[in-house]
């Protein structure tokens, strides 16, 4: 079975975690509505409700990346996945869910301008 994943931080191309998606197709970049906030927990980002667009790429990924995916985001303890709509359908999305850990928002809604 095929998934559709949006990723917005480290799985991200150029991103520490991007051999992750070795085996999937990248369908394009998507920015979501302004329906949340994209927090810099340091080593990663934590994706909220709140009112940024966030910048991200979408994959296309068979059952095993996405089964990788969901023990890298440590699912369902630290991040659960809930489905945005982009261009290219439905795609699962991780929901940071630890609110406690964040203070350090990144107003360009973009892990990758960050600094």
């Amino acid at each position: 079975m095929q998934h559709l994943v949006f990723v917005y931080g480290t799985l991200r191309q150029g991103e520490s975690n991007h051999n992750y998606l070795t085996d999937g197709e990248l369908l394009g970049r998507f920015d979501t509505l302004p329906e949340y906030a994209l927090h810099d927990l340091g080593p990663y980002p934590g994706l909220v409700a709140g009112h940024q667009s966030i910048h991200g790429e979408v994959y296309r990924v068979d059952e095993a990346t996405l089964a990788k995916l969901d023990i890298l985001e440590d699912v369902p303890v630290e991040y659960r996945r809930e489905t945005i709509e982009t261009p290219y359908g439905m795609a699962w999305i991780y929901i940071y869910q630890d609110a406690s850990r964040l203070d350090a928002i990144i107003d360009s809604g973009d892990w990758c301008q960050r600094i």
